[in-house]
Formats: C-alpha cells, structure tokens, sequence
C-alpha cells in the first residue's frame, strides 16, 4: 500500500470564504499515483472546515447566511470564549461543517455523486491556515 501526503495552505482576504479546492485535491492524486484507495481532507485549524457540495454561488451564499444566523459573529460579548479573540462564531461554525472529508478512489479519480465537489471553508480568515490532503491505496 502506498501513502502520500501534502499540505494546501490558504490566506483568505476575507473573515468568512468558500473556496472549491477540488483542482488542488485532484493535483495531489495525480501526484500520488493511487489508482485505487481513499483521500481523506480535512482542514488543520478549528476554525475552518472542509465539505462536500455543489459550486454554485447562491448555495454558497445562501449557507453563508444561514451559519451567520446560527452562530453570529457580532456582538462577540455573547460568546465566553472571546477571551482576547473574537473567533467563538468560527468554532461554532466549524462545528457544524465539519473538520475533513473523505472520498474513495476508482480507477485513478475522485469517485463523486453528481455535482459534489471539496470546498474550504473559512470562518476566520486574513491570516494562513492549512488543509492536510492523505491519500492511501494501491
């Protein structure tokens, strides 16, 4: 069995963004020369996430303003964690998205449902995150 692994980092522009990583996912595959196998992806800080959808950018908005509703960013004295930082909304966030996907391989790709694509999620950017991509097989 054979095991590959790489870091995809990201510094977003923005605190909260969407952004598909299905290319550079895909990049690492070919990189890995697994035919057969899983991928696991999963965001290496907590608040950021990695998920499964479609790219399409109302949906994309629509979920944005839907986790906003969940959990808000302001006031930040709602939240007991903001102690010195003002991300407690970003946790919750990234609570509810989820920390990693995981995909099989089929004859050298990712083996998707219709429209499913790896997205990063951020809800805490300006500042460097990474997501770990870890592909074993045959």
């Amino acid at each position: 069995m054979k095991s590959y692994r790489k870091e995809l980092w990201f510094n977003t522009s923005t605190r909260r963004a969407y952004i598909n990583i299905t290319p550079q996912v895909e990049e690492c595959l070919r990189e890995s020369g697994i035919m057969e196998g899983l991928l696991l992806c999963n965001a290496m800080h907590i608040t950021a996430s990695v998920f499964i959808n479609d790219d399409e950018r109302g949906l994309h908005q629509d979920l944005d303003e839907w986790l906003e509703k969940l959990a808000p960013h302001e006031p930040v004295s709602r939240y007991r964690h903001n102690t010195g930082e003002d991300n407690a909304d970003g946790h919750l966030k990234r609570s509810v998205m989820g920390r990693e996907v995981v995909v099989s391989i089929t004859k050298g790709t990712l083996d998707f449902g219709p429209w499913e694509q790896i997205f990063y999620g951020e809800f805490d950017g300006k500042r460097k995150k990474r997501v770990l991509v870890k592909i074993i097989g045959e």
